[in-house]
């Protein structure tokens, strides 16, 4: 049977500083991560089991990030995130969540975050200066930045079976997974919308890289977990979305998806003669007209070939033992796809780029504007802005035009607390109740300083072990990190 699909996102988030001359975005991202007043320790990420330059492919290499990096400003929240510089951007990472909808309420929860975090950092800076943060994943110069989205998969499953079955699904799921964009970059063709914001920077079919000649399917094997046991499969192929039925059925579809080809239960591969170039022309297509050619010859549009993955996808969930979650998955991904081969617009109360399309044309039709008219660009740079008082998408959310999927209580607790169901409580609880003792940490460990000659690590390699049923009871009878460490067996 296929592992359950422990997921996780990581963000990064576009910055700037109005009426500031001198911008410098690494010193106004670490002025965010260092404003944030909520709980949370600043502590060291340890690098120590860290590969990036691990290649699933077999013929990669151990490669520790530069030292620059690992002095950057870190900080592990209580819910068991990451919050974070990386890039010159502030970046959240969630907590490992053990289903799609706690991903989504993490996620939310990251948003939160964000944005006490900036409206802190607001209070170091001389008027008129006026620092603004959103999530999105383009600068409109030719700069994109990473939406990346973790999950857990058997370690013996051939990557070759991830690259021939998973491809043709992220080309093709573009059509619910885009946050929308006015015009094109990295000199692709000109358009007047299309419908993702990273469709233009991808570059390569399979490789490495993250931030250069980027890959649909990237080869990065870096599990944080049991290296015999599993891998994590780092997609970098999607956009920052804000609306929670999107996030919702972009990591719960490709969870799904991802499980079938982990139990052999896709029966065919869609397989495409140039996938790269229908990452391209699916995006610049937001009438969803666009026919795909596949390696045989054949067409098809990104509806048609959703259509069947989502075919295969309930016929493998009816015989499958999964979180009960996936039936809401599968009832949202056909609901979209009914509404997008009826009308897109149907469905601006749930997609991101269907949403601002209707934004975009309410003030093209009131103020006579063009596509190229540089007001365009701002309008759609606005839906993204994590401000509650200034972001378009938050004005949908107040007029009820967007739908929910998680309510605000819900994402106010989940910025405190982490998941019960993954190891991320443990961690997570660690740094609430012994944070002055954490020196460093990573996803699969943490390191604590008990006053001893040595410092001790508590190693973190399963996923789904860790939660508060199993370690709920151990915590509450440890008042300091030093008895923790007694319990659990330490020297």
């Amino acid at each position: 049977m296929a592992l359950p699909k422990v997921v996780g996102t990581e963000i990064e988030y576009g910055i700037t500083v109005l009426n500031q001359s001198d911008f410098n975005p690494v010193l106004a991202s670490s002025a965010v991560i260092n404003s944030y007043a909520g709980g949370r320790a600043r502590i060291q990420w340890s690098f120590d089991e860290e590969t990036p330059g691990r290649d699933a492919r077999g013929f990669g290499f151990d490669e520790r990030p530069l030292e620059v990096e690992s002095g950057l400003v870190n900080v592990v929240l209580t819910n068991g995130s990451r919050f974070y510089v990386d890039h010159a951007h502030p970046e959240y990472s969630t907590p490992e969540c053990a289903d799609p909808r706690e991903a989504v309420l993490y996620e939310k929860a990251g948003e939160l975050v964000m944005d006490r975090a900036v409206r802190a950092a607001q209070t170091l800076l001389d008027p008129p200066e006026r620092l603004v943060v959103h999530k999105n994943n383009s600068d409109g110069k030719g700069n994109s930045y990473g939406a990346h989205e973790n999950y857990l998969i058997a370690r013996d499953l051939p990557f070759g079976d991830i690259v021939r079955h998973f491809t043709g699904f992220l080309v093709s799921r573009q059509i619910f997974t885009g946050s929308g964009k006015v015009g094109s970059e990295n000199g692709r063709p000109d358009v007047d919308y299309q419908i993702t914001q990273r469709a233009d920077f991808f570059e390569e079919e399979v490789g490495l890289e993250t931030t250069l000649k980027r890959p649909i399917i990237n080869t990065r094997d870096e599990p944080h977990a049991d290296t015999g046991k599993y891998r994590r499969l780092h997609v970098i192929i999607g956009d920052a979305n804000l609306s929670e039925t999107q996030i919702f059925l972009k990591l719960g579809s490709a969870a799904l998806i991802l499980s079938a080809i982990e139990d052999g239960a896709l029966p065919e591969a869609i397989v495409f003669e140039d996938p790269v170039k229908e990452v391209w022309s699916v995006s610049h297509d937001p009438a969803l007209a666009y026919r795909m050619t596949r390696d045989d010859g054949s067409t098809l549009t990104a509806l048609e070939a959703q259509w069947q993955y989502l075919e295969w996808a309930t016929k493998y969930a009816r015989a499958a033992d999964l979180h009960p979650a996936y039936e809401r998955v599968l009832r949202a991904w056909e609901e979209i796809l009914t509404d997008l081969e009826r009308d897109p617009k149907l469905t601006a109360d749930r997609l991101d780029w269907t949403a601002k399309l209707d934004i975009l044309n309410e003030y093209r039709a009131r103020d006579e504007l063009a596509w190229d008219d540089a007001k365009l660009r701002l309008l759609g740079l606005q839906y993204h802005d994590v401000n509650p008082d200034k972001g378009l998408y938050h004005r949908l959310l107040a007029r009820g035009r967007i739908d929910r999927l998680v309510d605000d209580q819900a994402i106010a607790e989940a910025v405190v607390h982490a998941p019960e169901t993954t190891r991320a409580y443990f961690r997570g609880e660690c740094v609430a109740r012994y944070g002055g003792s954490l020196v460093a940490a990573n996803w699969d460990s943490l390191v604590f300083d008990t006053g001893e000659e040595t410092l001790k690590r508590v190693p973190m390699m399963e996923p789904l072990r860790g939660t508060k049923e199993r370690v709920g009871g151990l915590l509450d009878r440890s008042p300091d990190a030093a008895a923790l460490i007694r319990a659990l067996g330490g020297d």
